[in-house]
């Protein structure tokens, strides 16, 4: 017994380049596409987005949107479904989306930003948030899809307030209710990262991933790609060491940019971080 584990944990922390020894859900037909839709310099529709998708050999998008793109919800899901990607999220709500789900019985993940919390206490502060939640929450369990409690900032972007909006929605009977991170709004937690994540990580539904140095989001870096920040090699390192299994994202997020490049430039920087590691 002793000797399987010592070999678990060899395995862990020496992952390589090698496709073979890269965690299932790092490798390229696993992770999930973010940001491409309004961030694409390209504005690609439907059909092109989907084979953009598909000549990188990524197989699931989770899907931002804007206004304009609402009359073309049903347009995606279908080139999706012939180019044999997965709708895995949907951001936010919208109603023409729901019934679409249900015509074409899928059941992506919903996400959406923490807010809505008010009053003094943190008690109440909880409560509230909570409260701004529930209406999305229950509509997402009527549809069969998980909710995800999104980080991005402020109050809402803090582990400890996911976590707990997380549990007290759970305790309100909606037991799909989940959190996403993005390591694009963690620079607030490098310092206690590994802290943070072991937090979330029961609760996660998906973890994207960006490149990362300190105060970034503070210096005109919060987006940059995967291989080419100081600290997401480690912070990569200690998800695996901690066994998250879970979904991965890569993401665009930058207006001026052509998503194909970025989510290519991203898969070269994943490899890299973990050639670093061999």
């Amino acid at each position: 017994m002793k000797r399987h584990l010592l070999t678990f944990l060899f395995c862990l922390v020496s992952f390589s380049a090698d496709s073979g020894e890269i965690p299932g859900n790092f490798r390229k037909e696993s992770l999930v596409a973010w940001c491409i839709v309004p961030f694409d310099a390209k504005k690609r529709g439907p059909e092109a987005r989907a084979e953009m998708v598909h000549a990188l050999g990524i197989s699931r998008v989770a899907y931002d949107w804007r206004k304009e793109h609402i009359p073309t919800f049903e347009e995606e899901i279908l080139a999706y479904q012939k180019h044999g990607i997965e709708m895995f999220a949907f951001w936010g709500g919208h109603e023409d989306a729901f019934a679409l789900f249900e015509k074409y019985e899928i059941h992506p993940q919903i996400w959406r930003t923490l807010s809505g919390e008010k009053g003094t206490s943190q008690e109440e502060k909880v409560q509230s948030a909570a409260d701004a939640m529930e209406p999305l929450a229950r509509r997402s369990g009527e549809a069969g899809c998980a909710f995800g409690l999104y980080n991005h900032g402020g109050w809402g972007g803090e582990p400890d307030n996911l976590i707990a909006v997380c549990l007290e929605l759970r305790k309100r009977g909606h037991g799909h209710v989940g959190i996403v991170y993005n390591f694009h709004h963690a620079h607030d937690h490098l310092e206690d990262w590994d802290e943070s994540f072991a937090g979330i990580k029961p609760y996660l539904l998906c973890l994207n991933l960006n490149g990362i140095v300190p105060a970034g989001d503070k210096a005109g870096k919060k987006i940059l790609t995967i291989g080419e920040g100081t600290e997401e090699a480690q912070m990569i390192k200690g998800v695996i060491e901690r066994g998250y299994e879970g979904p991965i994202g890569i993401l665009d997020h930058r207006n001026e940019t052509d998503s194909a490049e970025t989510l290519q430039e991203n898969l070269d920087g994943l490899k890299k971080v973990f050639a670093a590691e061999k």
